[in-house]
């Protein structure tokens, strides 16, 4: 279930704030719905809480690494006129 999370940063990284908080809480509220054991400890809800932070934010950063290429790229090519 790890690529959900890189993928919704993908798709939602462009406002990377809002998608850390959503993907974080997100994944939590994904894992308290679902059959997992051990839900209801607090330490499964942290972990669950810090992996959906730390997958989200790979997608981000991938999603802001591509906006910072193309913008790099296209500033480059434009000439003063």
């Amino acid at each position: 279930m790890i690529p959900t999370m890189i993928i919704f940063g993908l798709l939602a990284g462009r406002w990377w704030k809002p998608a850390l908080v959503v993907g974080t809480v997100g994944w939590v509220v994904a894992l308290l719905v679902s059959d997992v054991p051990g839900r209801s400890q607090p330490l499964i809800i942290l972990g669950a809480a810090i992996l959906g932070l730390a997958n989200t934010g790979v997608g981000v950063a991938i999603h802001q690494g591509a906006l910072w290429l193309v913008r790099s790229v296209r500033r480059s090519h434009v000439r003063p006129g």
